[in-house]
């Protein structure tokens, strides 16, 4: 049965992993079209760019279902929020699955980024209820269980793709959704809502809260910036290894994923390191690794080696730039931890839209050059926000 929790007072072990196993399966729904791109391009006969789009729109939902259902768990009941999200998301996925055309899985890819938001109920949930010692290395566990969720869906992805194909990938993802309903309904408590009022005031305060806390603003864009970078690699990644030299299919891009592993390593550890090193030299070296990252995808364009390592570094930037940023602000204002969480990712994830739109467009135009120049100049974007004058928080 669900625990009784109070705010600051500890947050149970067992409720924490479970969260975090049911934010990487939620989160999976957004990757999974990522190893398929190609073989969808190639059995709707459509264009790479298109095709790219299905990312795209899926990471446009994620972004606005952050800005609006996010603020929700301030107001009304998480497990409500949780259980309706999860059953249109078994809708949208079954539709996605029976699609005959690019249009219709355009609209429920947005959809399903729209109801994909539950890791970001389950991250503010925990800090709030953490005690505060704890509070930086239970977000890194829920956020590792995100990572990795990422990551497995790649792989799992890119062998059911080659081998059953894509419509049976989204079938096996609608099943994962009702399961995952069945388990919060048994163990997510309900509790105190954070915010009186109604919803038009609750949307109001977030207008409030980002002009009222520089920091926010500064660690968004940062991380957004460097979310879009990595973004802009995946992305194109599918089209790239689809040709010479690799001429590789979507099981060989699943289990580049793989790689990444260190990127959800490192997440579970970094909160730790933010007190000692501070948040712009941890942001500082991230957005140096992403760097080195399109260094090696642009000098080794045709080896795998360098691909591998390429991954492992921008993965390890990306996660460690999130975290760093992200775990600082649930200090802010603890009572609106879900309302400065929803504008955090809202921007967050719009990094993440631009990147994956910036990477369809120079992949149509320069092919791989154009991807490298593009992820790399928002690598540098996220690096130059490091470089402004130091202020409190920063």
């Amino acid at each position: 049965m669900p625990a009784m929790l109070r705010e600051g007072a500890g947050f149970p072990r067992s409720l924490l992993l479970t969260l975090a196993v049911i934010a990487g399966v939620s989160v999976a729904n957004l990757y999974y079209n990522q190893p398929l791109l190609e073989m969808l391009r190639a059995e709707l006969h459509t264009t790479t760019l298109e095709a790219n789009h299905i990312a795209l729109y899926t990471q446009g939902g994620y972004a606005l279902g952050l800005f609006f259902i996010i603020p929700l768990a301030d107001l009304v009941s998480r497990r409500r929020i949780v259980l309706v999200n999860f059953s249109v998301l078994v809708l949208s996925l079954l539709a996605i699955a029976a699609a005959r055309d690019i249009r219709t899985i355009h609209l429920f890819s947005f959809l399903t980024g729209l109801c994909s938001v539950m890791p970001h109920i389950f991250i503010p949930f925990a800090a709030q209820y953490s005690r505060p010692a704890d509070k930086a290395r239970n977000v890194g566990i829920i956020l590792s269980g995100l990572l990795s969720g990422i990551l497995a869906s790649r792989v799992v992805s890119g062998a059911v793709g080659e081998v059953l194909g894509w419509r049976e990938m989204y079938c096996i993802a609608a099943g994962l959704m009702v399961l995952s309903a069945l388990v919060i309904l048994r163990v997510l408590p309900d509790t105190p809502r954070n915010f009186t009022g109604g919803y038009g005031a609750l949307m109001r305060s977030l207008a409030t809260l980002f002009s009222r806390y520089a920091a926010l603003r500064l660690h968004a864009l940062r991380a957004a910036l460097a979310f879009g970078s990595f973004m802009c690699f995946w992305a194109s990644l599918a089209f790239k290894m689809a040709g010479a030299p690799f001429h590789a299919g979507s099981d060989v891009v699943g289990l580049l994923g793989l790689c990444g592993i260190a990127g959800a390593v490192t997440a579970s550890h970094v909160g730790v390191y933010i007190p000692r090193y501070g948040v712009r030299r941890l942001s500082a070296v991230g957005a140096l690794l992403q760097l080195a990252a399109w260094g090696l995808f642009g000098a080794g364009a045709g080896s795998y080696a360098a691909i591998v390592a390429g991954i492992v570094l921008i993965d390890i930037g990306m996660q460690g730039i999130q975290l760093c940023n992200q775990a600082p602000l649930f200090e802010l204002e603890p009572q609106a931890s879900n309302r400065i969480n929803t504008l955090f990712m809202s921007i967050y994830f719009i990094g993440g839209a631009f990147g994956t739109l910036l990477s369809g467009l120079a992949w149509s135009r320069w092919g791989w050059p154009g991807v490298v120049a593009a992820g790399a100049v928002l690598a540098f974007g996220s690096l130059l926000t490091t470089l402004t004058p130091k202020r409190p928080q920063q």
